[in-house]
């Protein structure tokens, strides 16, 4: 296991935000964090990335302590609803990006040409349609170096032919060795791009597996993910 997370524990005051998170992610793997609003998804990513303190709890990389101050070394995280560098052009950002993170020029074309940027190359971030701005922010994280992508509703903002083709790239940089956590409110889309999910709500982990451990969990044989996720909950 590239990731082990052990007994993650955050409350706000008297409600529990997540509560003895313990799972483990394999390296080159899709891993779905499951759940409808609410259920504690943002917090386990932000908590990952080292951006929320925990209350409690350990993560351990390749075996190792990660402590906080360090997750940024191996963690990338794509949040969702944040839009960095609101007046400047997308192809400024990419090759400001590009430029940090020491990627070539093949690279980011590359890079516009998966995710499908080329037509808002001119635009300003602030202007972006939610559609676009998923893609740059996507684009964003691809660029970057690090073992492990975490990505907020990955898929939020497209439709579903759009969907198909952004699961399609993730696929492709799991296949070169990258590691994916991605946090997906919508069961279909998280079924059809992730290899093994945990299924969060009101901050516990409900189960966790490929969708053939769930369905075995559940005896639900011909289940699908949604059928799974309200049998758990």
């Amino acid at each position: 296991m590239v990731l082990n997370v052990d007994s993650l524990a955050k409350r706000y005051g008297e409600q529990a935000a997540l509560a003895d998170i313990t799972f483990a992610v394999r390296a080159s793997e899709i891993v779905g964090i499951i759940g409808p609003n609410g259920a504690g998804k943002t917090t386990l990513l932000e908590g990952l990335a080292g951006i929320l303190p925990m209350d409690s709890g350990d993560i351990r990389w390749c075996g190792k302590p990660l402590p906080p101050s360090r997750r940024r070394e191996a963690i990338f995280y794509v949040p969702d609803g944040v839009r960095p560098y609101r007046d400047q052009s997308v192809d400024r950002v990419l090759t400001f990006f590009a430029d940090v993170y020491r990627r070539s020029v093949d690279e980011i074309v590359h890079t516009i040409e998966s995710t499908g940027l080329a037509p808002a190359l001119g635009k300003r971030v602030q202007s972006l349609s939610k559609g676009y701005h998923r893609r740059l922010m996507l684009a964003l994280g691809l660029l970057t170096p690090h073992a492990m992508l975490v990505m907020d509703e990955p898929f939020d903002g497209f439709d579903l032919r759009q969907t198909r083709d952004i699961a399609d790239v993730l696929r492709r940089e799991a296949a070169t060795g990258r590691t994916l956590a991605l946090a997906i409110h919508q069961l279909a889309d998280a079924e059809r791009v992730c290899d093994r999910f945990i299924l969060l709500a009101d901050g516990r982990i409900r189960g966790a597996g490929t969708l053939n451990d769930l369905q075995v969990q559940t005896g639900l044989a011909e289940g699908s993910l949604e059928d799974i996720f309200l049998a758990l909950t």
